[in-house]
C-alpha cells in the first residue's frame, strides 16, 4: 500500500488490501470484499472504505446483484466496459453457470 493509505483501521487495511489485488476486468461484490477481507457481513463498511479512500479501482466493486453505482452509472459502465466488462441496464451481465 502507498503513502496514502497509511493510517487506517484494520478494517480498512483488509478492504483496501483485497481491493488493490483486484486484476482490470475483475468483479467483486461488496459483500465479497468484506468476506475475503475476514469481515464477513461488513459489506455497508466496504462501501464506505471505497468513498473514504482515494485512489482505488472501485469500479470493480458492485451490488451482489451487479447493479452500478446509482449516482453515476454511465461513467461506472464505461470504466468496466475498458476493462472488458460488458453491462446492461445498470448492471454488470453475470456470466452463465
Amino acid at each position: 500500500m502507498s503513502e496514502a493509505h497509511e493510517g487506517l483501521t484494520d478494517f480498512e487495511s483488509a478492504v483496501v488490501s483485497v481491493i488493490l489485488d483486484t486484476e482490470p476486468g475483475d468483479v467483486m461484490s461488496y459483500g465479497e470484499v468484506a468476506a475475503e477481507a475476514g469481515y464477513p457481513g461488513a459489506a455497508r463498511g466496504v462501501g464506505g472504505v471505497l468513498r473514504r479512500i482515494e485512489d482505488l479501482p472501485w469500479w470493480r466493486i458492485v451490488a451482489a446483484n451487479g447493479r452500478l453505482i446509482p449516482h453515476d452509472p454511465k461513467r461506472h459502465a464505461a470504466l468496466l466496459a475498458a476493462e472488458g466488462v460488458p453491462t446492461e441496464n445498470g448492471k454488470v451481465v453475470l456470466p452463465k453457470p
